[in-house]
């Protein structure tokens, strides 16, 4: 298998817990996506564990890379291992099907048994998803919600500044980052909103154009 994080600690302790199950071999590691996309393409593993976010943007690499592996490499398991019980990163990575995906917390990297049945169950074509990660989607699937209801606080912010018309410059000196911390914060909300593969115009139209929509209808 190949292991792809950029955290050195939780890369390495990744591997040492796989490492200690003799039935399963990690080829290779990878700290960005390129890494990843290249270790795929050489190993031609069985099972990729994968951060959601890495270099290049840090937003959904891991979640895109899941996606692209579909059609590219249709028979690899993939287990995403992610910081917070995302509902919207758990529904992308299984919008095309459940079967040879798992969506675990990092906090299992320190339950070898959990990350190993994870991999052994998407090496066989099977699925596993963390349990605290299945609460969020039943509870989320009990209401209505807005596609708005998967951003921060912090990404709500940016896009309220966007839709005063301003640029990422302009969004950067309101709400005190820096350029680069606005263009992850845009580049994550339009991943959370299924923006994707468009010009950036178009993508912060759609975006304004749910934001308004969701306020239309919180005053009607």
């Amino acid at each position: 298998m190949v292991i792809a994080e950029d955290s050195l600690l939780v890369r390495e302790g990744v591997r040492r817990m796989l490492d200690r199950q003799p039935d399963l071999e990690v080829v290779d590691e990878a700290a960005d996506l390129p890494g990843l996309e290249r270790a795929v393409a050489e190993h031609s593993p069985d099972v990729l564990v994968t951060d959601v976010r890495m270099p290049p943007t840090s937003t959904d690499e891991g979640i895109r890379a899941a996606g692209a592996l579909r059609a590219t490499h249709p028979g690899l398991g993939v287990v995403v291992l992610s910081q917070y019980a995302e509902p919207g990163y758990a529904n992308a990575l299984l919008e095309g099907g459940s079967a040879g995906r798992a969506y675990l917390l990092k906090e299992r990297v320190s339950e070898p048994g959990q990350l190993a049945e994870a991999v052994r169950a998407v090496a066989r074509g099977g699925s596993l998803i963390d349990p605290a990660v299945v609460e969020v989607l039943v509870n989320a699937a009990r209401r209505v919600r807005s596609p708005l209801d998967a951003l921060t606080s912090r990404e709500l912010e940016v896009l309220d500044q966007i839709a005063q018309g301003k640029s990422n410059a302009a969004v950067a000196d309101a709400l005190f980052l820096t350029e680069r911390a606005v263009e992850k914060h845009i580049n994550a909300l339009f991943a959370k909103l299924g923006l994707v593969s468009e010009p950036d115009v178009n993508r912060r139209v759609k975006a304004v154009l749910l934001l308004l929509s969701a306020r239309g209808d919180a005053g009607g």
